[in-house]
């Protein structure tokens, strides 16, 4: 034994013991460690050797939820300490075993020497001695493992960190105690177990399968009746004291005992040796179907229709293959691992598990020859077991194939790269079934069953994030749970890393990890915990993209919707749609973007903010991007403009943007749902000012025939602080004039004026007469739909004045319509006629349809008061087509109702209840007096006038002739 307390040599070899009370030597002389605080300290680095430990985490696994006052400043101290103890030197950090790096400290790997290391070796040396068919061997080498043990593994140690391990550390000894009398029995040696498992058994009295392997081992000593026993004792405990039945395992066991299974409880024993020196084959000569299924995962939540689909029946004639496609740590393998061990029983000769490696980082692929062997002789078929590991995959796969043909396998085949990686390695016998998992889709595949999975629902992801977290369940607790699975974008590994930081901290810790994560500069780093990393994961998934794909990955983070179409990446790209569709198949394929709908798209959140963490490394690229995708939201707004490309003489044209007409424009900015104001706040939040103003101003005609006036106001209000940024000066007015429109058509007729007043008195300062014809056509019009005619007739003709040389039609069209409507009000049904006409007939010239159906709409109105019917049914219905291809709703009910009131002239009730009932199905549950003011405002005129309108006549009239003059129109 080494000396306690002596100067160690230097230079002379470190060794740690954890498997017991944590010890260690240099050389042939035992450490003293010191205080348990320090100790506990230690072994977090001990047990995380090569990997850097934060001085919070060390601080979090040692102290738990009490830290010291001093907080996280004590560890340096211990840190100092423990140099002085363990370094040759006087405890200098050059050369120490203990380094600062980042922050943190991390153990020199290379320096020491652990038992725990030494167990894996053992342990590797056990397993590989029972694939070979060597039981004694194997015994011999899990006796050797379980010899390192020296009681409670980190015995006495304080501290989260320490009692993890020391349960991960017995419930290892307890799985290789297991393994070891498996082989045991197999060997015949039952009466070596007995003892060792009857006292196995007292300090687990819950482990069913140290009850089953007792149950074994007394039926082969002839002592049926003990073996029976057990089971009735630890079925009562299981009854009383959980309330459950004992699982498959033991049950089986029981009845192979009732029935006297020789195959089931002892297996045959190993033949002799071969004269041509080979081991005996482990699993077909000794009757042991191989089960080498991962541990289940604990507190597995929710999946049941996928589980469903994994376990649906299965063609007994063939083999089944069942595919689970995914994004990295969105629970693949939990789930397929559930899925086969509960069928595991169907698969009488083995269940076999390899992991291709395809997406870990750090680690190769694993060669498809070097898989087939493992595989040849997990069945027990050694022909093709033993000399080089590379050769001939189709000679391989061919031997694989003759060795299963008669047997009943389930292969589980995880982290699949590509389909060829899998094909070899498909069983032939009949009734087999292949669960594979992939990050991609792997439609090479042939398959019975293919699942891709998302994120969990909800309150499945709170229900994940709950059982690890623990708890009281308190209202505030609830609350931080439901947003950290919201922020963990409900992904499973997300979830599980935040839940291992977070076991058995404070309501405080949950609410500060929920700020932290907010962040989204943070957000990823704080989604890493040892070995696992969500921005790992990802990142091995981009660094596998081509080229092409990578780059689209990353501006798609730039994307300015959460959805999008393949026109976004298009503009992102700068490439033609069709070629930035299959770019983006092929990122669907590689489960970094979602199909959300068909021809919608959307990066979940966790990837998108990885996405643009790495577009951060690449600004020219990212700069491209935005203003690409900026520049085909403005077109896209400009084209479902009922205005006209004459309305916005600076920036992109409406026609650059790729839609046929602007009906297209329109459902694709419908596509965007209530995202477009945010499309306009991330312009001007990256800078791209004059892209938010030019976006603001193109989506108000487009927002106020939808009312969607709140939409309109909030856009316009994120670019008004930021004017003195703005290039473009006529927008300056314009986007007052946008303000002044939205209120206006609300009937809020006094804001809607200050705002058109600011907006003509900036244009007038910069002489645009464009803006200026605006400001003043909107305040014409809404002082007509106030009740003040001649006010109105003067502020339009002034109007009409100005707007002669900027040759705008959409212009035109609306100050004839508008004095149609004021010779209408007043009586005039000549005039106003003529005007509607002259004003249909440019509208139609134009191909401008909302306009058109307001004139029509007008017009039909105008032969309905004169007692026309015919004549104003053909001009409604024409309206009301219009107006329901535009998609505005108000505008529609209107001409709907006046419809109505040509069935009841015509002598046809039950017509004009038709249309009643349409335009109360067009504006659905919105209150009536509220959707009479809107149409209304939205038309700019009332049936009563109040004013005496006969001085503003003939300025209307010289208005109408220089606005026909103007566009080339005759009266």
């Amino acid at each position: 034994m080494p000396s306690h307390g002596e100067v160690p040599a230097h230079g002379s070899p470190l060794r740690f013991a954890v498997l017991g009370p944590l010890r260690a030597w240099r050389g042939d002389v035992r450490l003293d460690l010191g205080p348990l605080r320090r100790q506990a300290l230690l072994a977090a680095l001990l047990l995380r050797p090569g990997t850097t430990v934060s001085r919070q985490q060390l601080l979090d696994a040692v102290w738990g939820s009490e830290p010291p006052g001093t907080g996280a400043k004590v560890i340096p101290v211990y840190v100092h300490q423990l140099r002085r103890r363990l370094d040759p030197g006087a405890g200098g950090t050059s050369g120490s075993v203990i380094l600062t790096d980042r922050g943190g400290y991390r153990l020199d790997a290379r320096s020491v020497r652990t038992d725990v290391a030494r167990l894996g070796e053992i342990v590797e040396e056990a397993r590989s001695a029972r694939i070979s068919g060597d039981l004694a061997a194997a015994v011999s080498a899990w006796s050797a493992a379980l010899d390192l043990f020296h009681g409670e593994p980190l015995s006495a140690l304080p501290g989260p960190f320490a009692e993890a391990e020391r349960l991960r550390l017995s419930e290892h000894r307890l799985v290789l105690v297991r393994d070891k009398v498996e082989c045991q029995l197999r060997l015949g040696r039952h009466a070596e177990v007995v003892a060792e498992l009857f006292a196995l058994s007292a300090t687990h009295p819950h482990d069913e399968s140290v009850a089953a392997l007792l149950m074994r081992a007394l039926y082969a000593a002839n002592r049926q009746a003990d073996a029976l026993s057990v089971f009735a004792k630890v079925r009562r405990r299981l009854v009383e004291e959980q309330g459950a039945e004992p699982g498959g395992e033991l049950r089986r066991v029981h009845e192979a005992v009732l029935r006297a299974d020789e195959g089931l409880l002892v297996g045959a024993p190993p033949p002799a040796s071969r004269s041509t020196g080979r081991r005996p084959p482990a699993a077909r000569s000794l009757g042991c179907p191989r089960d080498e299924l991962p541990v289940d995962v604990g507190g597995f939540t929710g999946r049941h229709h996928e589980l469903d689909a994994l376990l649906a029946p299965m063609d007994e004639q063939a083999v089944t293959v069942r595919a689970v496609d995914g994004m990295a740590g969105v629970g693949k393998t939990a789930l397929v691992v559930r899925a086969a061990r509960a069928v595991r029983d169907r698969f009488p000769d083995g269940c076999l598990f390899v992991d291709l490696n395809g997406h870990r980082q750090g680690r190769q692929p694993a060669v498809p020859e070097r898989v087939l062997r493992r595989l040849l002789r997990a069945v027990g078929d050694l022909t093709e077991g033993d000399g080089d590991p590379t050769g001939d995959v189709e000679g391989l796969a061919a031997s694989w194939r003759a060795a299963t043909a008669a047997l009943r396998l389930m292969v589980v085949v995880d982290d699949a790269r590509a389909a060829p990686q899998v094909r070899p390695l498909l069983p032939a016998g009949p009734g087999s079934l292949v669960l594979v998992t992939s990050r991609r889709r792997l439609t090479g595949l042939d398959v019975d069953r293919r699942i891709s999975l998302a994120p969990l629902e909800r309150d499945e992801a709170e229900a994940l994030l709950t059982g690890v977290v623990g708890g009281t369940g308190s209202a505030p607790e609830r609350a931080a749970v439901r947003e950290l699975a919201r922020l963990c974008d409900r992904l499973p590994l997300a979830l599980r890393v935040v839940g291992a930081r977070m076991q058995g901290r404070p309501l405080w810790a949950l609410e500060r990890m929920v700020v932290r994560l907010a962040d989204d500069e943070h957000r990823l780093a704080e989604l890493a915990v040892e070995d696992r990393s969500v921005e790992a994961a990802f990142q091995v998934s981009y660094d596998q993209l081509p080229d092409a794909q990578r780059r689209a990955f990353r501006v798609l983070g730039l994307s300015p919707t959460v959805r999008f179409d393949p026109l976004t990446p298009a503009a992102l790209l700068g490439l033609p749609p069709s070629a930035a569709e299959r770019i983006l198949e092929g990122l669907v394929e590689a489960s970094l973007v979602q199909e959300a709908v068909t021809g919608r798209y959307r990066l979940h959140d966790l990837v998108a903010v990885h996405a643009r963490r790495v577009a951060a490394a690449h600004p020219a690229e990212a700069a491209a991007a935005r203003a690409g995708v900026f520049r085909l939201y403005v077109a896209a707004a400009r084209r479902a403009s009922d205005w006209g490309p004459v309305a916005f003489p600076t920036g992109p044209a409406a026609d650059t943007a790729p839609f046929a007409h602007g009906e297209e424009a329109t459902a694709w900015l419908d596509a965007a749902g209530g995202e477009l104001v945010d499309v306009v706040a991330q312009a001007a939040a990256v800078g791209h000012v004059d892209d938010a103003g030019r976006l603001a101003e193109g989506l108000c005609d487009y927002f106020t025939r939808q009312g969607r006036y709140h939409e309109c106001r909030a856009a316009v209000e994120i670019v008004l602080p930021l004017t003195e940024q703005l290039t473009d000066q006529r927008l300056i007015s314009q986007l007052r004039t946008c303000m002044g429109i939205a209120y206006g058509l609300q009937g809020h007729y006094g804001q809607a004026r200050r705002w058109l007043d600011e907006a003509l008195r900036i244009s007038r300062r910069t002489g645009d007469v464009l803006e200026q014809a605006r400001a003043l056509g909107s305040l014409g019009i809404f002082a007509n739909a106030a009740g003040r005619p001649a006010e109105a007739a003067a502020l339009l003709a002034e109007s009409a004045d100005l707007s002669r040389g900027v040759e705008d039609d959409w212009l035109a069209v609306m100050y004839l319509a508008n004095v149609g409507a004021v010779h209408h009000q007043a009586g005039e049904n000549e005039q106003a006629l003529e005007c509607y006409a002259a004003a249909v007939g440019l509208a139609e010239r134009i191909g401008r349809p909302r306009i058109l159906s307001k004139t029509l709409f007008r017009m039909g109105a105008l032969q309905l008061d004169r007692g026309c019917h015919a004549r104003a049914a053909d001009a409604l219905t024409r309206a009301a087509e219009l107006a329901e291809r535009v998609g505005d709703t108000p505008l529609l009910a209107a001409v709907l109702g006046r419809l109505a009131a040509v069935e009841e002239g015509l002598g046809n009730p039950a017509g004009a209840a038709r249309r009643h009932a349409e335009a109360r199905a067009a504006v659905g549950g919105r209150p009536g007096a509220g959707l009479r003011a809107e149409i209304r405002n939205r038309l700019g005129w009332q049936h009563a006038a109040t004013e005496d309108l006969v001085q503003a006549r003939a300025r209307f009239e010289r208005a109408v002739t220089r606005s026909r003059t103007a566009s080339g129109e005759t009266a």
